[in-house]
């Protein structure tokens, strides 16, 4: 079995890997941290997990997750980059859900994050935990940084475009609206129910903290600088990512349609919808799944893709288990079998 410990266990990313480590065949959760409820049993916390996890919350201690095999970090930024390198050093594999391994820049990083990077070294060593593009990398990955929600449903919605050369890479546009679990379990007014609830908006458009992550991630798979607006909005749901992804291609929409379900035939978490669907969030909610569709309006140059995808599964827990698998030589989808709730 693998020892694995989680270090954040009260946020909603933490309780998600709590949720599906519970009933995966080959993981024995063997330390929960949080500062905050040490002491707790995590079963009190979290009813919903009585009888599969037997553990109390405990304080971070490095001689106690050097114990484990692998340790995931569902922390705020700023956390992980704290314990890392001395985990990595007692030989534990280290999968972190924040931002603090993902762009390769220390000083962009630490631009976009506002605090100095703890071991810029290490930022060459991660490998970014995007399984349809970075598979073979994560099998062999000590150190692996998981995409941002934000990210996944982008990255994957450009990728076979991007990949194949057939789109204008000087205007692409994001256009991604989240559900409110997306900023985390913490009390704010802006994410208040009576503050959410029917009301829309868009926040950060003069720059997101994900945008230099989604630029990295477009110009590797673009092999060339890509020009990209990205727009968050926040949304009066609890789960959820929807991407609506503009660019400008040549290429005939049978074709495109073709060339997307050829590349991701063999992804058992990315399901290609047919010509003209529209995919909801309310269909992958609880899974790993991201669905995505392929539309060119009146037949014009503008394509526009529409990814979906649950920004605590695929965009965040889920795609963390996923690394867990590759790199442990385990089924890829082992623990991850998972229906999306409905309604």
């Amino acid at each position: 079995m693998i020892r694995a410990g989680i270090v954040g266990g009260t946020g909603y990313t933490g309780v998600e890997l709590l949720r599906i480590l519970a009933l995966h065949p080959e993981v024995d959760v063997a330390v929960v941290t949080s500062r905050t409820d040490a002491g707790l049993r995590v079963d009190s916390l979290y009813p919903g997990l009585r009888g599969y996890i037997n553990l109390a919350f405990s304080l971070p201690d490095l001689e106690t997750l050097a114990q484990c095999d692998v340790v995931f970090f569902a922390t705020p930024n700023g956390t992980a980059m704290m314990m890392a390198e001395q985990l990595l050093a007692h030989g534990v594999k280290v999968i972190d859900l924040s931002a603090d391994f993902r762009l390769k820049d220390a000083q962009e990083w630490s631009r976009w994050y506002g605090m100095e990077h703890a071991c810029p070294d290490l930022l060459a060593d991660a490998v970014y935990g995007l399984p349809e593009v970075n598979r073979e990398m994560i099998k062999h990955a000590n150190l692996v940084a998981c995409p941002g929600c934000y990210p996944t449903a982008v990255q994957l919605g450009f990728l076979p475009l991007l990949e194949n050369g057939l789109l204008d890479v000087t205007c692409l546009i994001a256009d991604v609206k989240s559900g409110v679990s997306g900023a985390g379990r913490k009390a704010e007014i802006a994410t208040l129910m009576s503050e959410t609830g029917e009301s829309f908006k868009a926040y950060a458009v003069s720059g997101h903290r994900h945008l230099p992550e989604i630029t990295q991630g477009l110009e590797l798979l673009a092999g060339t600088p890509v020009d990209l607006t990205f727009v968050p909005h926040l949304t009066p749901m609890i789960r959820g990512i929807h991407a609506t992804l503009y660019g400008r291609t040549k290429a005939s929409l049978d074709d495109i349609q073709a060339l997307y379900e050829q590349r991701y035939a063999s992804e058992m978490f990315v399901d290609v919808l047919p010509q003209g669907s529209h995919p909801d969030t309310r269909n992958v909610r609880g899974s790993n799944m991201c669905q995505m569709s392929i539309h060119q309006p009146q037949g014009a140059q503008t394509l526009v893709v529409l990814s979906v995808i649950d920004n605590l599964v695929k965009g965040a827990a889920g795609q963390a288990v996923q690394a867990m698998n590759l790199i442990f030589g385990l089924q890829e989808d082992m623990g991850l079998k998972i229906l999306a709730l409905y309604p």
